[in-house]
């Protein structure tokens, strides 16, 4: 029998030919999910078929984690049919707090213990889950025979001539990426029965070993709970209804309905703004290319409307000079940390305008690291109102000495309500990601290859600056737009294609240019110059 040679951490190892991924996981004692071969990700099931260098991924690794979710879903949705059958049928929705949001459609009442009791039987019967190639055809048929009808209509609009589809002894389902080698890799999850569903809690990336209780967060989930119900109501909850409507002509329709959806709601906060009655300083707070820019540009118009003088000013502007900003762990300047902003001069400035004395507001100038002053001064009349932006804008630190009356906070972000089908989201953050990577090469010439290997650091940086901040909003908005991604194929595309295939980076560019074969692309015609979205692919309005 032929050998191959299989080099693991820079030691080599010698195994026969045809050696499953599986075996040498097992002899090496290692909890992985998947493995990485040269660079290109695979299940455990694929056998070895040259010399390679292979390297584990875990549940510490967000490829690993996200495949470990997925699997869990699909135990927990064969748990849910082996106990209700057609009575129930459960909706992946989005997630919510540390968890994933399940909406149980069907019958009102479902008992968790028994759903989480034969979760359980299944991962302890270490079942294989098998993984199969089909025609697209006999995709579609079976999808249409088990009831799956946004699949379905998924696949209608797919190119592809064959399908991969996963089976659970008798329970088949599609999956958007990775599924485990079997089911007694998926040993630790919890249930919560929640709402009208329940919420799916498998351990976090940084404590893999560890199932913690679940935290909702009450303002997040209606966001998208109404967003997810107002996608409905328009018909465009899946990809595959959004692909309907486009081949059927229906596109601008779909964009105005969209963008009047945004525009009340910006009125809304508008409203709310103005019968508080007191507030003279509304900040704004919320992860990368969640559309703050253009936001606060759109809620100003609205401030108007009601006669009020927003003037836009960035927390940026009070970084310390550079010689002054602190240092991370590893020895960077760490320009995202609150101690980077001059706090104390802050407020100073804000309790001067408050008090109607007249401030000169500084500028940053990022080139040379320091704060600068050139004449724009400011003074506060009965009907102007600071329309404040930062990172740190929900976090009462930076606001400590500022009257908590005077102050509004809201909270942004791309909810993303669309799903890829009934058992697939998308997750908010890939719908994030592609918007900053079309708006780095426009504006910024950042190759996606360069905001690719950033993007766990911006994450980072938002689930400690940013995220534990999000519950003390005043209003929560979301920028999402029902047909953003239809659009955003067309410039994100090409560039994806970039991405060299020696990268680290390449199995997430290639995740995504399989993500976005899913839709049908609209152009930007239509997409009018004042929406959130043209800040990222340009034409917009604003100056942003």
């Amino acid at each position: 029998m032929k050998k191959f040679k299989v080099n693991i951490n820079n030691e080599v190892f010698e195994y026969e030919e045809n050696t499953s991924y599986f075996d040498i996981v097992t002899e090496h004692k290692k909890k992985a999910l998947l493995v990485k071969v040269d660079s290109k990700l695979q299940e455990l099931h694929k056998t070895l078929k040259s010399d390679i260098k292979l390297e584990f991924i875990t549940l510490s690794d967000v490829i690993g984690r996200s495949t470990y979710e997925r699997s869990a879903v699909l135990i927990l949705l064969k748990s849910i049919k082996d106990i209700y059958g057609e009575n129930i049928k459960p909706i992946v929705e989005f997630s919510t707090g540390n968890g994933l949001f399940i909406r149980m459609n069907g019958e009102s009442e479902f008992d968790i213990d028994k759903i989480d009791g034969r979760m359980r039987e299944i991962v302890d019967e270490n079942i294989r889950i098998e993984k199969m190639s089909v025609h697209t055809d006999t995709a579609i048929k079976m999808f249409h025979d088990a009831g799956f009808f946004e699949k379905e209509k998924l696949f209608k609009f797919r190119r592809v001539s064959r399908v991969n589809i996963y089976k659970l002894e008798d329970y088949i389902d599609y999956n958007y990426g990775y599924i485990v080698y079997s089911t007694g890799f998926v040993d630790k999850f919890s249930l919560t029965k929640y709402k009208d569903g329940l919420v799916l809690i498998i351990p976090k990336k940084d404590n893999p070993e560890v199932v913690e209780e679940f935290v909702p967060e009450e303002k997040i989930f209606n966001e998208l709970n109404n967003a997810s119900k107002n996608a409905e109501d328009m018909g465009v909850a899946d990809v595959g209804s959004l692909n309907e409507m486009i081949a059927n002509g229906m596109t601008n329709e779909m964009i105005l309905i969209s963008e009047a959806y945004m525009e009340k709601k910006i009125g809304d906060i508008a409203d709310d703004i103005v019968k508080r009655g007191n507030v003279k300083l509304v900040m704004i707070a919320g992860p990368s290319s969640s559309g703050k820019t253009s936001f606060s540009h759109r809620l100003s118009i609205q401030l108007r409307s009601h006669g009020l003088k927003p003037h836009p000013l960035e927390v940026d502007n009070y970084f310390k000079n550079r010689e002054d900003t602190p240092r991370d762990e590893h020895g960077e300047l760490d320009f995202e940390c609150l101690g980077a902003m001059d706090i104390e001069k802050f407020n100073e400035d804000m309790l001067a305008l408050l008090n109607g004395e007249e401030v000169e507001i500084p500028s940053f100038n990022f080139k040379i690291g320091q704060r600068e002053y050139n004449g724009n001064f400011l003074r506060l009349g009965k009907d102007d109102i600071l329309v404040i932006e930062g990172i740190h804008c929900l976090n009462d630190e930076l606001s400590y000495r500022l009257p908590k009356d005077s102050r509004y906070k809201i909270y942004i972000s791309a909810l993303t309500q669309l799903n890829i089908d009934e058992h697939n989201r998308i997750p908010t953050t890939d719908g994030r990601l592609l918007r900053r990577m079309i708006r780095d090469v426009r504006k910024r010439g950042t190759s996606p290859t360069k905001t690719i290997s950033m993007w766990d650091s911006v994450r980072r940086g938002e689930e400690k600056y940013i995220f534990p901040y999000q519950s003390s909003a005043d209003a929560t908005f979301n920028s999402a737009l029902n047909y953003e991604i239809a659009v955003i194929k067309q410039y994100v595309e090409p560039v994806l294609f970039s991405v060299q295939k020696d990268s680290k980076e390449y199995p997430e560019a290639k995740r995504l240019l399989k993500f976005l074969d899913y839709f049908l692309g609209i152009p930007s015609d239509n997409v009018p110059s004042n929406s959130i979205l043209r800040e990222f692919i340009g034409g917009s309005t604003f100056n942003v």
